[in-house]
């Protein structure tokens, strides 16, 4: 009877069991649900995808999740690493952020958010175009926001950041206004009027000429101060600079306290002697972010480098023609210039058909703002500046920056090759030089670590493709209703020159193309044509092309030959004729097994003008020919009593 007792027992159970479980599977799916859900609104994190289920043998339409989760899978590791929720950053400034087009934090940003953040004195080094703006900015904003303190009617600020020009305090002025509604900003700098603290400040950024002006006159304090930052701290503690600044900072900072405000040190780059100086000022412990470290490259990784060499005399019509074919009637460009006449000069000079303005210290304070605000809107696009648009200014789409001539530093030259190629998108930079210069070319490439590709001109056909494309998309803007006003006139075109000539005219006229000077790829000589003799064999004598060369052209090529050299390898030479003599020579010219002659499209890799010989007056005699070495001693003096000065350069 026990026995019988226990087997009950056990059935019992079992049956209460099976009841339980089948309770489970049945409210088991809505629980999963419901904890899904759960936990889909308390976390941010990404979870794994789950892989749908089919519905009549069709995959059911992707859920709201899963489709989060693939575009979260899609994203690439920066990313992911500079994604807002990594980061305590307030609902309102992520949307004010992403009005700017910012969906996530760049690297540079990445780096120096919680250093920042949490109240160490930085010194950031990265390149240009890497958003070092807002790298400052977030973190002091969230951190001046989280503030509980009363902002009181006429408060001194909390924040002072130190810009090295006008244009660049006004712009980090604007970079604060735009991802915050609860803070005040001013900014103060030359040429604007005074409007005082009366209200509050909570974030000055300014010049240290302005600062240290209202200073000095009583307007400002700057006794609340708890972070400054210093934009560009190379040039801002460079000698110009570095006593405004130091008597600016003597306010704020007490002789060796832990108690100085929070300093922040921001550039492209940084000589070891702003280190030297920067310490003065800061903590004994802070934070050191370098994007750039040992890396040979110091400029933007974005930017393609090209250079061209061009006489002093010739290059204001080449940078026209460079502007055409690289950056077109509808892309941004900046020229830079070493001097305000050479940028007053070249934005008048009519080899640039671009509407053009420049930009440089002698320019009214109002009126480089509006000059500034056009570019960026695209009311004009060439603006020929001076350094002052070198360094910091975020003007968005630059597609080409020219630089006129080798910049006297690497540092210059790495930030205004950095006016392109910024936030992600690429760019062109492209450096003129004469053959004098070519030591400084050299240069720039050892210390910024950068590799220019050497290219000639641009050729009549490049500048014909360039101006044919801009004419056909400016057609484009013209509306239906005005066509229909110049039908009768395109049919009488039409019947007298045909329906392709009378569009061929109307293109040339367009685009401004109507006469089109040839140009050397050597040294952008005009009037001559650049021609290419390649040989099935290398070259061990230049004697052997010259032979060549009078067997099918005759004796008289030596006059007409120019600026003869090697191409790469030696598999032969390249060389100018004048653009008259073009025709004749390829009317008497026969390729052979050994040899073919033909008109260069670009610059052929090695050819560098003037290194392997060339005959006939105005040539230097590098190479041998007919086993000579040599040249004319009248022509190596000729250039020695030119003028040197740069300021010719851009006569028209």
């Amino acid at each position: 009877s026990l026995l019988l007792a226990s087997q009950k027992e056990k059935k019992e159970k079992k049956e209460k069991k099976s009841k339980r479980d089948d309770k489970v599977r049945k409210k088991k799916p809505q629980t999963d649900e419901s904890e899904q859900s759960e936990e889909e609104s308390s976390s941010p994190k990404l979870k794994k995808a789950k892989t749908g289920g089919k519905q009549n043998g069709h995959v059911g339409e992707e859920s709201p999740e899963n489709a989060r989760l693939s575009a979260a899978s899609e994203m690439t590791e920066e990313q992911k690493e500079g994604a807002f929720s990594n980061f305590p950053i307030s609902k309102g400034t992520i949307q004010l952020l992403q009005a700017r087009g910012v969906t996530y934090l760049f690297p540079v940003q990445v780096k120096t958010f919680q250093p920042v953040y949490s109240g160490k004195d930085v010194i950031a080094q990265a390149q240009t175009g890497t958003g070092k703006t807002f790298s400052f900015a977030i973190p002091l904003i969230e951190k001046l926001q989280v503030d509980s303190e009363e902002r009181r009617r006429g408060r001194p600020p909390k924040v002072l950041v130190l810009a090295p020009t006008r244009e660049l305090a006004n712009q980090v002025a604007k970079d604060f206004k735009d991802i915050t509604r609860k803070l005040t900003v001013a900014c103060f700098y030359g040429g604007t009027p005074y409007n005082g603290q009366s209200n509050g400040i909570d974030i000055l950024v300014g010049t240290p000429g302005r600062i240290k002006d209202h200073l000095q006159n009583g307007k400002l304090d700057l006794t609340k101060v708890k972070h400054v930052v210093l934009d560009e701290v190379d040039q801002m503690l460079d000698m110009g600079f570095a006593e405004q600044v130091e008597d600016i900072l003597r306010v704020a900072y007490k002789k060796d306290s832990e108690d100085n405000p929070q300093t922040l040190l921001f550039s492209a780059t940084c000589p070891n002697w702003v280190y030297d100086v920067a310490k003065k000022y800061m903590k004994s412990k802070y934070e050191q972010v370098d994007l750039i470290g040992r890396r040979t490259q110091k400029a933007a990784t974005t930017v393609e480098h090209l250079a061209i060499e061009c006489h002093w005399s010739q290059r204001a019509a080449v940078i026209g023609d460079v502007i055409q074919v690289y950056s077109g009637s509808h892309g941004r460009t900046i020229v830079f210039c070493e001097t305000k006449k050479d940028a007053n000069e070249l934005a008048l000079n009519a080899s640039i058909k671009q509407d053009c303005q420049s930009l440089h210290g002698d320019i009214p304070q109002k009126q480089r703002e509006i000059t500034l605000k056009g570019f960026r809107n695209g009311a004009f696009k060439v603006l020929v500046a001076t350094n002052v648009a070198a360094r910091g200014l975020d003007i968005p789409e630059v597609d080409l920056v020219v630089q006129s001539s080798p910049p006297k530093d690497v540092e210059s030259y790495i930030h205004r090759s950095g006016r392109t190629g910024r936030a992600g998108r690429t760019g062109i930079c492209i450096c003129f030089y004469q053959r004098k210069e070519e030591s400084q070319l050299r240069y720039v490439e050892l210390k910024s670590g950068i590799t220019f590709k050497r290219v000639g001109v641009p050729t009549a056909t490049d500048i014909i493709k360039a101006s044919s494309k801009d004419a056909i998309r400016c057609l484009d803007s013209v509306p239906l209703t005005a066509i229909e006003y110049f039908k009768e006139s395109a049919q009488l075109l039409i019947e007298e020159k045909g329906p392709v000539n009378a569009l061929a005219a109307a293109l040339a006229h367009i685009s401004g193309a109507t006469s089109i000077e040839q140009r050397s790829l050597l040294n952008s000589d005009v009037g001559f044509v650049t021609m290419v003799l390649r040989c099935s064999e290398e070259i061990n004598n230049i004697s052997y092309i010259w032979r060549k060369l009078r067997e099918q052209l005759g004796d008289d090529v030596d006059r007409k030959v120019n600026r003869m050299c090697f191409i790469k390898g030696r598999m032969g030479v390249c060389f100018d004729i004048p653009a008259a003599d073009q025709k004749d020579i390829e009317e008497r010219w026969e390729d052979s097994k050994q040899c073919s002659l033909c008109v260069a499209n670009e610059l052929p890799e090695g050819g560098r003008g003037g290194r392997g010989g060339g005959g006939g007056k105005n040539r230097s005699f590098s190479g041998s020919r007919n086993g000579r070495q040599g040249g004319s001693g009248r022509s190596r003096s000729r250039n020695r009593g030119q003028k040197r000065s740069y300021d010719k350069a851009f006569d028209r």
